[in-house]
């Protein structure tokens, strides 16, 4: 089977962020079906209709990337019961403008890691809404909440952890094949 390639959303962008952490987990755990390419989206300019006929150079690339993919996956931390504006926005210059939406038809994922106690139950809720609305086909089980003590994941993850881990991936790569 060819390697499926994955386009990855890290909502997270400080430099310690929980979720690009849980990012380099799910690296680990994919084994070798899976090619990640992974967007800066902090490097996104804020989108506006203003320019989205003709975006700079670095939306473009953006596109063109998530366009080619087989698939999406978006690790999201929970900010205010919702997700990061970065990665609305990120999401948004994927829709724009009218017509060309490279999300639609794309098999997807949800993730996310937070230390707080209900895990990123309410940003991925709202995450799942607008993806949806987009066309995106979000897998709808299992899902993936994880919670961190700290700031670091790998002091949480644990052996159970790690299992479910590579269940959501297996998981994950059987709704990508179900819908390509």
């Amino acid at each position: 089977m060819a390697k499926r390639n994955i386009f990855v959303l890290v909502g997270g962008i400080s430099k310690n962020s929980l979720n690009q952490q849980l990012f380099e987990f799910v690296k680990e755990y994919a084994g070798g079906e899976m090619a990640f390419d992974q967007a800066d989206i902090a490097a996104l300019p804020y989108f506006s209709q203003d320019i989205e006929n003709d975006p700079p150079a670095v939306v473009k690339d953006f596109q063109a990337r998530a366009a080619k993919s087989d698939a999406v996956l978006v690790i999201t931390p929970e900010y205010n019961r919702s997700f990061p504006g970065v990665l609305k926005n990120a999401i948004d210059w994927g829709s724009r403008p009218p017509g060309t939406n490279v999300w639609a038809g794309k098999p997807a994922a949800i993730m996310g890691a937070t230390p707080g106690a209900m895990g990123t139950f309410g940003a991925q809720n709202e995450l799942r809404q607008v993806l949806s609305f987009l066309g995106l086909a979000v897998m709808p089980a299992p899902q993936f909440y994880f919670t961190s003590t700290g700031n670091v994941v790998d002091e949480k993850l644990t052996e159970k952890s790690a299992e479910f881990l590579k269940k959501f991936l297996n998981a994950f790569e059987t709704w990508i094949d179900k819908l390509k």
